[in-house]
């Protein structure tokens, strides 16, 4: 069995230095898959991604045969949470184990990306990454205690399709500079284990997002956050959840910041609390 965190969307993504670019936002929720190479494969169609990805994975080691995964999952599906990402890396990693051979990072990163754009939260600590093309990955380092309240703001969003968007190049060239400065917030706050610098680079990135994927309610979970005393807010750049960011040590009222949520933004789903940890494969 293996296992790959998901993510509460990103704490930057955006064109950074000329080209796509996410720091990943790996989450305490995650993916366990299981492999057994007996039986029929009969979830197949509900998890296709992630067969196709060890179907691939086994052709790469000269040793394909049939098989069939066992999913277990925190994540919802469609609301940029890197669910088929963590899936994908968690089945590799699970036939790689089973196997005896190599679960590299590198390795999955390449098959994940052949399927659709992935999320880095396979790679170990918190990355800077070109989700499109893979071409570019930076290693910022181990994240600071961060606890975060996770909201649905409605709805699903194709990962494939969003990333198909003509527009969507133009948009984030007029934000560029937000997303520099976002950028740069972020990898100091890592560096130097603050959260402080950590969440406003991320609330920075998620407002600039508004233009290109609005979030209903952002700026008014920013109000009620700052009066419960939270640090800012993140959000999924390709999808529809949002977190509210509190020093991992509970300073502020992170139950009164959910509950005033809730009651100020209606169509709000509160999908529950989680930490940010490291990436990697389990």
């Amino acid at each position: 069995m293996a296992r790959v965190p998901g993510s509460c969307g990103e704490l930057v993504q955006g064109v950074i230095d000329g080209g796509d670019l996410l720091i990943t936002c790996p989450i305490s929720w995650y993916s366990e898959v299981s492999i057994s190479f007996a039986g029929n494969a009969a979830d197949e169609a509900e998890n296709c991604k992630s067969y196709a990805a060890v179907r691939a994975f086994l052709r790469n080691h000269g040793c394909e045969r049939p098989f069939s995964l066992t999913i277990a999952s925190k994540l919802p599906r469609g609301k940029g949470m890197a669910s088929s990402s963590a899936d994908i890396a968690a089945a590799c990693a699970a036939a790689a184990c089973a196997l005896n051979l190599p679960a590299a990072p590198d390795e999955i990163k390449e098959i994940a990306l052949a399927i659709e754009p992935t999320d880095g939260v396979f790679f170990p600590g918190i990355v800077a990454f070109d989700h499109i093309r893979g071409e570019r990955l930076i290693t910022l380092g181990v994240p600071p205690a961060i606890k975060l309240a996770i909201f649905d703001c409605g709805g699903e969003i194709d990962t494939i399709a969003f990333n198909k968007r003509t527009d969507l190049k133009v948009l984030r060239l007029e934000k560029q500079e937000e997303f520099a400065q976002a950028y740069a917030l972020v990898r100091e706050g890592i560096a130097g284990g603050n959260p402080v610098l950590v969440a406003k680079g991320a609330t920075i990135s998620a407002l600039a997002n508004q233009k290109i994927l609005n979030k209903p309610y952002l700026e008014k979970m920013i109000i009620i956050g700052n009066n419960c005393g939270a640090l800012g807010v993140n959000a999924a750049h390709s999808g529809v959840v949002a977190g509210v960011l509190f020093d991992g040590a509970c300073g502020g009222e992170f139950e009164k910041c959910v509950r005033d949520v809730l009651a100020a933004c209606p169509g709000l789903n509160y999908l529950g609390s989680a930490g940010l940890v490291g990436g990697g494969i389990f």
